[in-house]
This record gives C-alpha cells, sequence and structure tokens, in this order.
C-alpha cells in the first residue's frame, strides 16, 4: 500500500512522530516534516520497518526535499521528571515549534497529543505507515536518535548502545547488573527485574 501524502488537504501539513520511547537510557527524540505535495518516495516507511542503511540514505532525501523539517531530543532527566509520554509530546511540540513556514495542520503518530500553538491536528493510529510525513518524521527521530546513541556509546561502550540504541536488550539489561547505571539511564524506569523489590 502507498503511503497517502495529506490528511487535511491544507498545504502546510506536518507529521510528527518520535523514536526511543521504550529505550533504559538516553533521550526521546521527535521530529516534525512538512514535505511538498507532490513529494514520493517508494521506500518510505515507518522507520521500524526499515534497515539502518535505508534510513540512512532516506534521511537525506527527506532534508533537502523537505518545505521544512526540525528534530529535538528530550534528554533523561527531564524524562524522569515529566514521565516518558509528556516528554515525547514536549519533544513532538518543541520540533513542530522550530519549523518555519508554520504548519496549517499537524497530524501525529499514535492516539496520544496535546494541542500546540492553536493549530489543528490528528492523532493516527500506525500514521508512520499511512502517511509520508509520518513516515518522514519517523525516520528523521530515529537516525538522529540513534547518531546520538552511537555517539554516547564511545564513552560508555560496555552498554553496546551503537548496537542497541539503549533499548532494553538482554545485554543492556546485563550491563546495567554488571556495571551499574550512567548518567544517560532513565531513573524512573524499571532497569532490571529486582528494582520491583526495592521501597524506591
Amino acid at each position: 500500500m502507498s503511503l497517502l501524502s495529506n490528511f487535511s488537504n491544507l498545504k502546510l501539513e506536518c507529521g510528527t512522530d518520535e523514536a526511543g520511547r521504550g529505550c533504559l537510557a538516553g533521550p526521546v527524540t521527535a521530529s516534525a516534516v512538512i514535505l511538498p505535495d507532490d513529494f514520493s518516495n517508494t521506500i518510505l516507511n515507518d522507520s521500524k520497518l526499515l534497515s539502518e542503511p535505508k534510513r540512512k540514505l532516506l534521511k537525506p532525501i527527506i532534508e533537502s526535499s523537505a518545505i521544512s523539517f526540525a528534530v529535538q531530543h528530550i534528554f533523561q532527566d527531564d524524562i524522569d521528571k515529566i514521565n516518558i509520554l509528556n516528554a515525547s509530546i514536549l519533544a513532538m511540540h518543541e520540533s513542530i515549534g522550530k519549523l518555519n513556514p508554520k504548519p496549517e495542520f499537524i497530524i501525529v503518530d499514535g492516539n496520544k497529543f496535546k494541542p500546540f500553538d492553536n493549530i489543528p491536528h490528528q492523532t493516527i493510529i500506525k500514521g508512520d505507515s499511512k502517511y509520508l510525513s509520518i513516515a518522514a518524521a519517523s525516520v528523521l527521530a530515529k537516525t538522529y536518535r540513534d547518531e546520538y546513541m552511537a555517539k554516547i556509546h564511545e564513552e560508555f561502550p560496555m552498554y553496546n548502545w551503537k548496537k542497541n540504541k539503549g533499548y532494553p536488550t538482554q545485554e543492556h539489561r546485563n550491563a546495567i547488573k554488571k556495571y551499574g547505571i550512567t548518567k544517560y539511564h532513565r531513573k524512573s524506569f524499571r532497569l532490571f527485574p529486582e528494582q520491583l523489590k526495592l521501597n524506591l
């Protein structure tokens, strides 16, 4: 099924999505993208359905084709303060706020969003596999976040963030058990099962 270009029929419609919600370490990262009406790409899809080489290939295509795009990280300390859902929405809001021109309509992947700047919006379940602009935002959010995780991997290679990107793989949990947590870990998350027994 080919992805749709527009939900609202308004010219300046932006799609927004985030990456890294389920991670134990690092930021949650969102992107917002306004694509031109005539944009088309046969590879572009939900970033989770694309290989890393395809995402890397798409990133410069999206950036050079977009009317406007922006990316925003919200880091672990803020995630711990305001919770991951609020941090995800804040990342989307901040990326949308950086767009120039300002969007006339916002389409959001998923079912949770808060109104932003009096701009009408629509949440769309699995929107990243239905609309080009949300798919584009999902690719940018994922590639920028992956680049950040590869960078902080150099500082703490024992967690292998270059590969697991901060997600709760067995290897990542074992490294937390062995080495403890870093300044990049989200302390409000269940980092290993024993936390259930701790009276935190």
